[in-house]
């Protein structure tokens, strides 16, 4: 609530990181509604996404304008395409990411987020870091894995409640107020007492004191103790309510009295129950909270069935997927929807949303058939649904072919599947099989039972079950019931009796593909609009799974070509250990030019690595000439400095245009003494006997390819027994959203940790700590020299 305030906004909520690795989900929602926000619950922090940006990146997200949005989320507009501003700042437990916290505002077009808006939500996230760490400390994991808990916002404060007290006997006039009385009736809060009516009365209009005097005989007359009450009109023309009861024992018409200023409550209803059109009210959690004589008539339901009821259970016609999206149009932006709706499948209603902090005001007016369409036209919408309905289910396929286009393995084509697909249709299972030799086989599944889907796994294109028959056919099957499911295949073994399922055939351009299988909890229909949106989602899903599996075999092509222009074996040295690691980019198929090498030459040991710019076969064609390169230079007998200069003269000659970074160090086991040459690369690591480590300083020429008379310079150094010398390629230490220093600094961490490790699994803890993404851009190379220490 502190952050909704402190950003200007009307809903918020907060995202923590689960026990699923990358995923975060939302444990906390204020000022929306639960079911409308459901498709948003899981957020995977590698999606384009304000939310999970500010998770990755660890820097906020101000979203000001709709055109911002648009502009850096696509994605996110295509599900929610209607104007709003958001605002996520991630919230850190120490230097680590633990969740972020967002608020949804109204859109300030053309306008940015102000700075003491910023300041305000970060100092509300860091608050909240603080309370984690402290849960944190106590034991308690930060995570969440269950459904968000709703909170309620409090509406905006109004004029306190005042209340006045008098005592009157209507039979000699004599009346006895307090002082808060006197003020409501503008007497003055220190006027005295008075004694008469007329006194009392006195703030009052001539018809308003007449009234009251009225109610006062009517109530003395009254045996029971019974209360009465008036609306009066004060002199500052606010409505003042008027209750007035007998007092017990008192015969003769003793009245006790209390006037009542009710502040900013709701306007009085009675002019909006003359309307002639309906009028229908909800708060922000979509809880009914007003409904005038029309909207009942129309609606079917008096106003006591309706009144604290959410807004798709009392009308369930709201409940429609197109509907839906209007609701959350006017809970998220401030300017009206219209939109033509059926309550019945012969009957449409011209329906109006005028969205407020608070709640949003419904009109309904009966409009007959649609517009002036023509018969044919009206009959299409009829058999598909509105114009709005279809809208609705397009934006399906629109979202899910966004993040397809994105997905490249087929393990990330079904991770979008079950984030976009499931959610959107309330599906809680989910199985994907490829085809492969005419047969089945299950790449992915969540959901279902552990074991229960193995059965099914290589089964043949000859089997008669549903998962087969969807695509030999190319049909997609369709079951409400598991009822209807056992009774079109007998015997055919079932994960529950309750709920429906969809079979869906993979055919992309013509070709089979595979199966995909969506499961729901409990029976349910599916309408004419939803089964042609999910058949052609399956086609999208189909031609995203047929580019996987080219990446995934163009992958294993270029991941043995850059295997075989690595050193498989690194030469043995008695005093002088070395390991290297190589680490392939995930964002694409195509091999990088990192690259590192351990040379026997007759002056000492060579340990080289290099970096050409760029990726693809040019790249790793530069980087297979450059190593070989500087081997032969190495070992002819030439110098570190000679090394690297004829190394960027050859590279000139070569590629103009090119250039890469490089380190060579020339070592002498015995002693260890060595030299060190440098070109643009990033300079190595020095870890100490002792366990300290520093980030070296040599000096160092520009990158390799660029300056044909670039000199580079040689730097002495020198390895005590038991030191480890790293050299790496920038990939190692840096990544998206964070200073490479941070980087660097890790590194040497990892480094003073290893200890006394074998140097094979001093590698391994250096890389599994440096904080690399699942979803790099970059190759990595890391080269680890050792000198041992003396034998005894």
């Amino acid at each position: 609530m502190s952050a909704v305030d402190a950003g200007g906004g009307y809903a918020g909520g907060v995202y923590l990181r689960s026990r699923t690795p990358d995923l975060l989900m939302m444990a906390v929602l204020a000022g929306l509604p639960g079911p409308l926000m459901r498709p948003w619950s899981r957020m995977h922090v590698n999606r384009p996404f304000p939310v999970a940006e500010a998770y990755s990146s660890g820097a906020p997200v101000y979203l000001g304008d709709a055109e911002d949005i648009m502009r850096r989320f696509p994605q996110l507009m295509a599900g929610l395409p209607f104007p709003f501003g958001c605002l996520c700042v991630p919230v850190l437990c120490g230097a680590v990411p633990a969740g972020v916290l967002v608020v949804l505002r109204y859109a300030t077009r053309g306008v940015p987020v102000a700075a003491a808006d910023r300041r305000g939500m970060e100092a509300v996230a860091q608050r909240l870091g603080e309370d984690l760490e402290a849960l944190e400390r106590d034991g308690t994991a930060v995570e969440w894995d269950g459904e968000p808990a709703l909170l309620r916002l409090p509406a905006p404060q109004g004029r306190p409640l005042r209340i006045g007290r008098f005592e009157w006997d209507v039979g000699s006039g004599a009346v006895t107020a307090d002082g808060e009385a006197h003020a409501l009736l503008g007497l003055g809060r220190t006027a005295p007492p008075a004694r008469t009516m007329e006194a009392l009365t006195a703030g009052l209009r001539p018809e308003d004191a007449f009234g009251l005097l009225t109610l006062g005989r009517q109530a003395a007359r009254q045996a029971e103790p019974r209360v009465h009450r008036m609306l009066l009109w004060g002199p500052d023309g606010r409505p003042l309510l008027a209750e007035l009861t007998p007092v017990p024992g008192e015969p003769g018409g003793r009245l006790g009295g209390v006037l009542l200023d009710q502040g900013a409550e709701p306007a009085v209803p009675e002019s909006a129950d003359r309307v002639t059109r309906g009028i229908l009210s909800f708060d922000r959690a979509c809880r009914i909270t007003y409904a005038n004589p029309r909207a009942e008539g129309i609606l079917g339901h008096s106003r006591a069935e309706l009144a604290g009821r959410i807004l798709w259970e009392a009308v369930p016609w709201f409940a429609n997927p197109a509907y839906e999206d209007h609701l959350r149009a006017a809970l998220f932006s401030d300017d009206p929807v219209y939109f033509l709706a059926r309550n019945t499948p012969t009957n449409w209603l011209s329906v109006a949303l005028f969205p407020g902090r608070d709640g949003v005001t419904v009109t309904l007016n009966p409009s007959g058939r649609p517009g002036d369409a023509p018969e044919t036209a009206t009959a299409a919408a009829g058999a598909f649904g509105s114009s709005d309905e279809r809208t609705a289910v397009l934006y399906r396929p629109v979202a899910l072919a966004i993040a397809l286009t994105e997905a490249v393995t087929a393990r990330q084509v079904s991770a979008v599947v079950t984030e976009e697909l499931l959610p959107a249709f309330g599906g809680r299972q989910l199985a994907i099989y490829l085809q492969h030799e005419r047969r089945l086989h299950l790449a992915w599944e969540t959901g279902f039972p552990s074991g229960f889907l193995d059965r099914f796994d290589g089964v043949g294109l000859d089997a008669r079950i549903p998962g087969v028959e969807t695509l030999t056919t190319g049909r997609p099957l369709f079951f409400e019931s598991m009822e209807q499911l056992a009774d079109a295949y007998p015997g055919i073994p079932m994960d529950t009796d309750v709920g429906a399922r969809a079979f869906l055939p993979l055919i992309a351009s013509g070709r089979p593909v595979g199966s995909c299988i969506l499961g729901f909890d409990q029976p349910r229909g599916f309408s004419p609009e939803e089964r042609t949106a999910l058949t052609a989602l399956a086609g999208l899903i189909a031609q995203a799974l047929q580019r996987a599996q080219r990446y995934d075999t163009e992958s294993a092509l270029a991941r043995g070509l850059q295997d075989a222009l690595l050193p498989h074996q690194l030469p043995s040295v008695e005093q002088i250990g070395t390991i290297g690691r190589y680490l392939s980019g995930t964002q694409d198929i195509e091999v990088g030019g990192d690259w590192y090498d351990v040379i026997e030459t007759g002056s000492g040991l060579a340990l080289v690595i290099g970096d050409v710019q760029g990726h693809g076969v040019a790249a790793a064609a530069t980087m297979g000439q450059l190593r070989s390169a500087v081997r032969a230079f190495a070992l002819i007998g030439h110098g570190p400095q000679e090394i690297m200069s004829a190394t960027n003269q050859l590279l000139i000659g070569l590629d103009p245009g090119q250039f890469a970074s490089c380190c060579y160090v020339l070592l002498d086991p015995v002693t260890g003494d060595a030299t060190a040459v440098r070109a643009g690369h990033p300079q190595p690591v020095l870890r100490h006997p002792d366990g300290s480590t520093e980030v070296l300083d040599l000096a160092g020429g520009v990158v390799l390819g660029v300056d044909p008379g670039a000199s580079y310079p040689v730097t002495a150094l020198r390895l005590e027994p038991g030191a480890v010398l790293a050299l790496f390629t920038d990939g190692l230490v840096e990544k998206a959203g964070t200073d490479i220093d941070e980087g660097i600094e890790r590194l040497r961490s990892s480094l003073a940790d290893v200890g006394h490790l074998p140097l094979p699994d001093a590698a391994d803890r250096v890389i599994a700590r440096a904080g690399l993404d699942d979803d790099r851009p970059d190759d990595i190379a890391l080269l680890l020299a050792a000198r041992r220490r003396p034998a005894g």
